[in-house]
Formats: structure tokens, sequence, C-alpha cells
């Protein structure tokens, strides 16, 4: 009897335990309960504070957007009236050729100077305006090249950082150049000299560049006397030629380019140079270039001013020299000068670069696709052209 009176109040203790801890659960399940409707209240009352802020918010946001695009919609409007105006009253073109053409000063040099160019090939185009452009991606400094070979076979992609630099990145094709962390895959020529400035050029399988001759550093911002250039076979890695350019006292023949003293460029006709010399340190020179020896076969003295100028370059013996403003803006191909006498400055059309504020540090041609390649602050841009004959009226 004794142990089922125990086992009774065990029970009972048991009973009243549980009785008490059901209480205590109920009452914090009341407390929550509270809570959560005062939880709920809050946020209803929150709600109901942030609805119409909400709606003003949105108001604003649509008037925001209409405003921006009526914005923007005006300045397409005063960029296609400034350029119908631009249109209507072109830049005066280079008139000078006449004056430059009968003798006077700077006869100096290898090569027939100032005398007609004969055409080696029927090319008979001219630029009718910069279609359209695309930028690939942002590699390096401000300042570079990079090109393709318009003679090889190959798609290789090189590119050339920096105004003083010794090293060169090849990429086997455009689409490996536009990956990202893309230097780590190419491949790397080094030359045995360091190049000056941006004014290099892949031809032929040959890189063609300025550099400083042994003894000559240069000073005070201009270097003195002459330029050596070199011949560089990039598949052997070795110099083949190299020799001095027929010009004393050069100078940058772009007023917004200091660093590059000779721009060598490639077009049908083959190899060309743009440069400047003290004896006309108004104007841009023009020389005619044999790829094999690298003599100079004919010089010009051009019409083209060197203020304002940022690059060149030459498409069937026509120089089209682009200008610019410091700080830069909107660049325009605002004098040519036709070697071959063929185009008159006075019919070649003067095009604007597609909308983009920027500074070329080196255009290059390219025959075969007829597109350039620019080094734009550091970005790597493809502008196509569009191309009318010579004999055309723009």
């Amino acid at each position: 009897m004794k142990d089922v009176s125990f086992l009774r109040g065990q029970q009972h203790h048991l009973v009243e335990y549980m009785e008490r801890r059901l209480a205590a659960l109920e009452e914090r399940l009341a407390q929550c309960q509270d809570q959560s409707s005062r939880h709920a209240a809050e946020l209803r009352d929150f709600k109901n504070k942030m609805l119409p802020l909400l709606e003003v918010a949105e108001k604003e946001r649509e008037a925001l957007r209409t405003e921006a695009d009526t914005i923007s919609g005006r300045v397409d409007r005063l960029e296609r009236e400034v350029d119908y105006l631009e249109t209507q009253n072109p830049a005066l073109p280079c008139v000078e050729l006449d004056e430059k053409m009968t003798g006077g000063p700077g006869t100096r040099g290898k090569g027939r100077r100032n005398e007609k160019y004969d055409m080696v090939t029927d090319c008979g185009y001219t630029i009718s305006q910069v279609r359209s452009m695309k930028i690939l991606k942002r590699f390096g400094g401000p300042a570079g090249l990079w090109t393709k070979d318009p003679l090889g076979q190959t798609e290789k992609i090189y590119v050339l950082d920096g105004t003083q630099n010794d090293t060169a990145f090849v990429f086997p094709r455009l689409r490996d150049f536009t990956l990202a962390m893309a230097a780590r895959k190419a491949s790397r020529v080094r030359v045995p000299f360091p190049w000056v400035g941006t004014g290099q050029l892949v031809y032929g399988g040959f890189l063609y560049f300025a550099r400083r001759p042994p003894g000559r550093p240069g000073g005070g911002g201009e270097l003195e006397n002459t330029l050596q250039l070199i011949k560089f076979h990039l598949a052997n890695r070795t110099v083949v030629d190299s020799s001095v350019f027929p010009a004393e006292g050069l100078i940058p023949p772009y007023g917004l380019t200091a660093d590059t003293y000779i721009d060598l460029a490639a077009d049908e006709e083959g190899l060309w140079a743009v440069y400047a010399t003290r004896e006309d340190d108004r104007h841009l020179c023009l020389a005619k270039l044999d790829p094999q020896t690298l003599d100079t076969e004919q010089q010009w003295d051009t019409p083209c001013p060197r203020e304002n100028a940022e690059a060149a370059f030459v498409i069937c013996g026509t120089l089209y020299v682009v200008y610019n403003t410091r700080p830069a803006s909107r660049a325009r191909i605002q004098c040519s000068f036709d070697a071959s006498g063929t185009l008159s400055p006075e019919r070649a059309a003067l095009p604007y670069f597609p909308r983009r504020y920027g500074a070329h540090a080196s255009l290059r041609y390219n025959p075969r696709e007829r597109q350039l390649y620019a080094w734009d602050d550091g970005y790597q841009i493809v502008y196509k052209l569009e191309m009318r004959k010579k004999e055309e009226e723009v």
C-alpha cells in the first residue's frame, strides 16, 4: 500500500509540474502573439506612411526620366544641327600647295623633292566618311600603338605600349586580345633598341621603328639632329637593316603628340613617313620610303599645319591629317595632301570621327580591311571607313 501511495504522490507532483510548464509556455506564447500583433500593427503603420512617399518618389523618378529623355533629344538635335552647319560651312582646306611646291629652302636629303608621285597601283580611292567606331578594350598607358600586318597572312595583333619601350606584345588573333588578362597569354618580342614615340609600323613581317642614334640622347624636349630607322625581322628577331633618316633638325610633326618625331605609315602604295623639321616648323613633311632598303625615294613639303595635329595616315598616296584640341574634343580630318596631285584639297572630304571625345596617340590604316586601328588614351578602337573615287564630287 505504501508503494501505491508513493507512486500516486509522484504522479501528482509530475502532473503539477507539467501543468506549471504548460502554463508558462502558454504565457510565453501569449506574449509572442502580443508582440507579433504589435509588430504587425507597426508594419501596417509604416507601410501606410511609406506608400505615399513611394508614390511621390516614383512620380519624381518618371519626371526625371522624362526630363533626361528630353535633354538627350535636344543634345542629339543640336549635334545634328552642328553637323549640318559644319557640312554647309566646312573648314577651309589647305591651299598653300603652290607656295610650298615652288622651291625655297628644304631641298636637302636623299630622294626627289616636291615632284609629282607616280602611282604604282591603280588605287584611286579617298575617304568619304568615317562610318563607324568600335571600342575593343583598354590596354596599357595613354600612348601606344596597335595594328595588324597589312601584308601578313595571319590575323596576329601587335601591341606596342608606351613611347620609349623595347617589348611588343603579339596576340594570335583579335579575339585573344579582347579576352580578360590577355597579356598573360601573349608572346613578347623584344627589340634591341627602344623605339621613340608611337610612329612604329608592322609591314611585311618586319617591325619598322625610329630610335635615337648612339651618342645622341637629345635634350631640352627636342631630339637633336637625326633619327635612325630600324628594320627588325619579327620571326627571326634580328635587325636586318638600318638607315639614318635624311632630315636634320627633326621636331614632332604633331603639335598634340610631342613624343613622336617620325610617324611611319603604310597604304596600297607601300611605306611612308610623316615628319617635320625646324626648317619649316609650321607644316608637315611627307616621304616615300623603300621598304627593302629604307632609302627615301621622294619627299614633299605639305600644306598641312602642325598646330593642333594629333595623328595622320596615308591612303592611296594621300596623306590625311587628324586635328583636335587641348583639352581633347571631337577629332576631325582637316587637311589632306595627295602626292600624285589627283585629289585637290578643295575636293577632299573633311569628315569628323564618330562621337567620342578623346585624343589619338596613333592611327594605323589597314588597306586590306579599309579600317583604322586607333589608340585613344589607352583604349583600342577600330574605325571603319567609307571610300569613294577621287574623281567623284564631295
